[in-house]
């Protein structure tokens, strides 16, 4: 199904070569737009350019969670999760490059009407241009606070060439009315479909990225005490509920069934691999889509030769947020055992949440080509743990996997909504756990509370208010638990502790991996040294000490303009203690 779609990124490296990289420069061009702007199927063209935007499975991409407090480099630390990054002189993350490409396509859009375009067709274009530029002004407003807008191309001599900041509400009215013009005149995700279109941005694409930007904001206003922050989680509130209630989105529930003809019960784990690809998986609101196979490929991606070590590690930081089957946490749940030198790391994964399972390496699990995993191997996984997502030992033995990345899912737009709620009123029904967290453990399988030789399987326990009070939880803590758990990996933990202003309390804490567990050193083969891994008093390998790490709140929540646009444009204030 998947290859009658990956068409549409075909065109996308010809028509960036047709565009302007820097908004104070005359466009170089190989094609004159008198030659190229003369039907719709011209403007499909250069709506395709987008999509190869979309954040992908590269190196720097997957590396993002180190950002936070989740993930480590492996080797050496990471300036901006350990607070160590100066000033930049220049930075792709301050970026006009793509929203010119955006205003050039909205500009150019009148000529095809004037010629006779159909006026449907010609709006589905500028309304994925309008999508795209709201998700880049977007990755800067989360960055640098207000940004210069600039919804216009221009000449050099354009005196709008250097504008001062404009303020966050200004960009974040931009950001909405373009989202709310996409979704205003979009397709449907299957009108997509049917056309042989997947992979293009949808209506409902369109309003669960406004939940995301709309909860971002309201959160952010509210921990960071500024602006109307009920206006903007009322906002991510409606937006997801519109999604939710369209129906034209579920969550994934495809299982393998096993060569014994047994059901795995795994349908988490196939979200992240081809068995989640395409329009059959309904949770996937946004996706990367990649390609077939090496002789059939629009792009591919090494992401297990990523995630495999040296780019990024997962820590214990991250791993003690899975809670027990009970639904209890580590420090409350009669389940958990603390780790000893009896215990091996495979036996670590027991009666947890089997996200854990699914989202990082164990014992027994596909791993390579040549073999099934086995322990972690210290010089590529010295957290000992690796990440299991979009594993697949035919594409490692190729360094090239075809596997879609989602980028919005349905999950996100269930959590979105969960976390809204609450937020607007501190309080949330057991109805709207039940459609939102509890729809997320519903498709979990069951988990082995007893032995190999007695098994109890029990199902995960779900979230209720009366649970929450009865076990002395907190209701924020527990949504907030769930949604890392859940997403984990995929770009947003980082971003969660900003509008939570939770980093600098997450941040600055020593960064630890697994227990030392004895196996790791009687395996000569997987390289670990006691004399060489730094462990704390509880026997946890020490990735890096809270001494090395530190996180200034008077400036920390937004990064430092690069000082080259500063010296470019002088109207430009640099962001507060940079």
């Amino acid at each position: 199904m998947k290859k009658r779609f990956i068409y549409i990124l075909l065109v996308s490296m010809s028509f960036s070569s047709i565009v302007s990289c820097k908004i104070d420069e005359i466009p170089e061009t190989s094609m004159s737009d008198a030659n190229f702007w003369n039907t719709v199927t011209d403007l499909r063209m250069a709506a395709n350019y987008f999509y190869s935007t979309l954040p992908g499975l590269t190196s720097s991409e997957v590396s993002m969670d180190n950002w936070s407090a989740d993930a480590y480099p492996n080797t050496t630390g990471n300036s901006i999760s350990d607070g160590s990054r100066v000033t930049p002189a220049t930075s792709d993350d301050y970026d006009y490059y793509k929203i010119y490409q955006a205003n050039k396509l909205i500009e150019k859009s009148q000529q095809i009407l004037d010629k006779g375009g159909d006026v449907t067709q010609v709006n589905w274009y500028v309304g994925e241009a309008r999508f795209f530029r709201a998700m880049y002004y977007f990755e800067m407003l989360k960055r640098f606070g207000g940004v210069p807008l600039i919804t216009k191309t221009m000449e050099v001599n354009d005196p709008d060439v250097y504008l001062p900041r404009a303020s966050r509400d200004e960009v974040l009215q931009l950001i909405f009315d373009d989202i709310d013009y996409a979704a205003s005149v979009l397709r449907t995700a299957d009108e997509l479909n049917t056309a042989k279109e997947y992979g293009r941005i949808s209506k409902t694409g369109a309003l669960a990225f406004k939940s995301r930007v709309a909860l971002f904001e309201g959160t952010r206003e509210k921990f960071h005490q500024y602006g109307n922050y009920k206006k903007h989680l009322t906002m991510a509130k409606e937006a997801a509920e519109a999604v939710i209630n369209s129906g034209v989105h579920t969550l994934f529930t495809q299982q393998t069934t096993g060569t014994n003809g047994n059901i795995m019960n795994d349908a988490y784990f196939n979200l992240f691999q081809e068995a989640g690809d395409g329009r059959a998986n309904k949770e996937n609101i946004i996706a990367k889509v990649y390609g077939i196979s090496r002789e059939n490929s629009v792009i591919s991606t090494p992401v297990q030769r990523y995630y495999e070590g040296n780019s990024i590690v997962p820590t214990q930081n991250f791993v003690d947020y899975y809670l027990m089957a009970d639904g209890l946490p580590i420090d409350k749940s009669p389940l958990y055992q603390a780790p000893d030198k009896s215990m091996t790391h495979a036996q670590y994964f027991n009666k947890k949440d089997p996200r854990m399972s699914f989202t990082l390496f164990k014992r027994g699990d596909e791993f390579i080509s040549s073999s099934n995993y086995t322990i972690p191997n210290a010089s590529q996984q010295r957290s000992g743990y690796g990440i299991r997502k979009y594993a697949n030992k035919n594409f490692w033995n190729l360094q090239a996997s075809y596997i879609d990345r989602p980028v919005l899912r349905y999950a996100e737009v269930l959590l979105n909504y969960a976390e809204a709620v609450f937020e607007l009123n501190e309080n949330i029904s057991d109805a709207d756990l039940d459609k939102t967290i509890n729809a997320l453990r519903n498709r979990l399988p069951q988990i082995n509370i007893g032995t190999d030789a007695n098994p109890n399987f029990v199902s995960m326990a779900k979230l209720t208010n009366a649970f929450v009070n009865a076990n002395g939880l907190n209701m924020r803590n527990e949504i907030r638990r769930e949604r890392k758990v859940e997403l984990s990996f995929e770009g947003l933990a980082y971003w969660d502790l900003i509008r939570w202003k939770t980093a600098e309390i997450e941040l600055p804490k020593t960064l630890l991996g697994s227990y030392l567990f004895s196996e790791y050193l009687t395996d000569p083969g997987q390289k670990w040294d006691a004399s060489k891994t730094p462990v704390n008093d509880k026997n946890y390998i020490i990735l890096q000490n809270a001494s090395l790490r530190k996180f200034d709140p008077s400036k920390d929540y937004l990064w430092p303009l690069p000082t080259t646009e500063i010296a470019k444009n002088p109207k430009l204030e640099q962001n507060p203690n940079w």
